[in-house]
């Protein structure tokens, strides 16, 4: 059986950097480490995390006053920061850069008296905190169908921010579909869209015409996770959504000759490397690379940490 790993899969920057601000915040202070939400969306990841002294927290009212705090990687809205103060907490922003750079654009275009229209998927922590981070609030829209039924006045000036786990190919059409109801309408620059994102989205659209089956290794809650699934599937390739080896069925791989592994942004390489072993003791297999973008994209750890 041939194996062929995605390149580039798993870990970018934004999350590489949440997590050594956990580590580093648990080294620095010692334990325990609150941090609110999951730091990534991962459940291995949170697990070591856990083991090492972070204590994660769905909100700010289970924290002790004092304590040393970390907000995930998917920002948080204006009003959590003002709680934390409020609560003495002692705060680390692991927000990744990339997310903060949309917060930026949302208020940059708010403060020049344009609605903003957020591109995203409700209930998701992203897209929670972008929409805190504007004071007149944001119009959500996740599909074409959202933008054609918004019941707003055509006339205002409107501008529009995407929540980062969304690729140029993701918002293409519902951008079209804004553009074509409000001509006037504004958006961030493409350079300001989440490189990791589209990268991994190119990478797994190569991948598929070489494979018969694709595992996208990644938890169920990870949205780059499932958008990665669902290409392959565009492409009428099987493929699915794995949270470790232990999910893979035997059955998916009968008569299958090439596989392809690729792992969304949140995913650790030690999971991909486990479903490598796991398709090596059902066969004989040869792995071997794509070509592809090898990011060296790093983000600097906050002030609080630069001596680590």
């Amino acid at each position: 059986m041939q194996v062929i790993l995605a390149q580039p899969r798993g870990f970018c920057a934004g999350v590489e950097r949440a997590i050594r601000i956990v580590e580093g915040a648990i080294k620095l202070y010692g334990a325990p480490i609150y941090v609110r939400h999951e730091i990534v969306h991962n459940r291995r990841v949170v697990e070591e995390l856990g083991a090492k002294g972070a204590i994660f927290v769905d909100e700010l009212s289970q924290i002790p006053k004092g304590a040393h705090t970390i907000f995930s990687a998917h920002g948080v809205s204006a009003e959590v920061e003002k709680d934390a103060k409020l609560r003495g907490l002692s705060v680390i922003d692991a927000t990744c850069p990339l997310v903060e750079k949309v917060h930026k654009e949302a208020q940059k275009f708010s403060a020049k008296g344009r609605k903003i229209v957020l591109i995203g998927h409700r209930g998701h922590p992203e897209v929670e905190g972008t929409s805190g981070r504007v004071e007149e609030g944001v119009i959500l829209v996740s599909s074409v169908e959202d933008v054609a039924a918004l019941p707003i006045d055509e006339a205002g000036a409107f501008a529009y921010v995407t929540q980062t786990t969304l690729s140029v190919d993701d918002t293409r059409e519902i951008i079209k579909e804004l553009h074509r109801r409000f001509p006037d309408i504004i958006g961030p620059d493409l350079r300001d869209i989440c490189y990791a994102t589209q990268n991994r989205q190119n990478a797994v659209r190569v991948l598929a015409e070489q494979c018969d089956l694709i595992l996208v290794v990644g938890d169920e809650t990870s949205s780059n996770s499932n958008r990665l699934r669902d290409i392959g599937l565009e492409m009428s390739v099987p493929t699915y959504l794995v949270r470790n080896a232990n999910c893979i069925q035997s059955a998916w791989l009968e008569g299958v000759a090439t596989v392809g592994i690729t792992a969304g942004a949140s995913a650790p390489e030690n999971l991909v490397q486990e479903v490598v072993a796991y398709l090596r003791r059902a066969a004989p297999i040869d792995v071997q690379t794509l070509e592809g973008i090898v990011e060296q994209v790093e983000f600097k750890l906050p002030s609080e940490l630069n001596e680590l």
